[in-house]
């Protein structure tokens, strides 16, 4: 559990901490929008080599992002493995019965992990260097003209800067009941499926009223410091647009527009 990287902010002065929030999630957003445009290995070069300097940039170790994979592992294995021996197209290189492995089987597997691991990757980038409070204020920000169709623009941004915050506590906590499960004698790895998932129940409960306690004493202090979400509200953070940030989205559309170009026009 504690291996999940996803959502936790890690403090920092880098190039990338000190962006504005409103223009990481615009470049995180755009990034991801055209990681599907990638289709060869140029473009998908010019996304791998544009992820890495954002890495270098954000003075955070590459073995910090690649440890945040792991967890997602068997996911990314199963996903391949799917494309694999479902893919049907070219020239067939082995085949059992129903199962094919097939040169577009083989390209559409490739295709598939790199935007999987570019989406992870590109994600965390953003929350390993934005606080979930700046998350919320930057979505907030950039939703504002929504404000005038009466959508609830701040319920949605404080939603979402809890959902975040709370992602690595939930799972800290599950962390903290799995040890005192086992120091009652628990073994999560044995048995098969059925037994396994038989386990999981004495997690999930506590973990659950855990959750709802927590949402509780959350709202109970959120109502006790009169929070009311409005127009009116005024904000101790105020987000400023900078340099950086201008530099960062040229160099963002540039490259972006060189992978959309190659997939179009070479």
């Amino acid at each position: 559990m504690n291996k999940v990287m996803f959502g936790r902010f890690i403090p920092g002065h880098s190039w990338v901490h000190r962006m504005d929030p409103r223009a990481k999630l615009v470049l995180s957003f755009l990034y991801i929008a055209v990681v599907f445009f990638a289709n060869d290995f140029w473009t998908y070069l010019i996304m791998t080599l544009l992820l890495l300097a954002s890495v270098v940039a954000s003075a955070i170790p590459l073995g910090v992002y690649i440890r945040g994979l792991m967890p997602l592992f068997w996911l990314m294995i199963f996903t391949v493995l799917i494309q694999v021996f479902f893919g049907v197209g070219g020239h067939v290189y082995w085949q059992w019965g129903w199962l094919v492995v097939s040169q577009d089987g083989l390209n559409s597997a490739g295709l598939i992990l790199m935007r999987f691991v570019l989406i992870i990757l590109v994600s965390t980038i953003l929350t390993f260097t934005t606080e979930p409070l700046e998350i919320a204020d930057g979505i907030e920000s950039l939703l504002s003209p929504l404000k005038k169709l009466h959508f609830p623009v701040a319920t949605l941004a404080l939603m979402l800067s809890l959902a975040l915050r709370f992602v690595p506590t939930l799972m800290d906590e599950a962390e903290k009941i799995m040890n005192a499960q086992r120091s009652r004698g628990v073994d999560f790895g044995e048995g098969g499926l059925r037994q396994r998932v038989r386990t999981i129940v004495p997690i999930l409960i506590p973990l659950f009223v855990n959750a709802f306690n927590r949402a509780i004493e959350i709202s109970t202090a959120m109502e006790a410091r009169g929070y009311q979400d409005g127009e009116n509200r005024t904000k101790y953070r105020q987000l400023k647009w900078h340099r950086v940030d201008t530099a960062s989205l040229v160099i963002y559309v540039i490259s972006l527009s060189a992978v959309i170009g190659l997939r179009y026009f070479s």
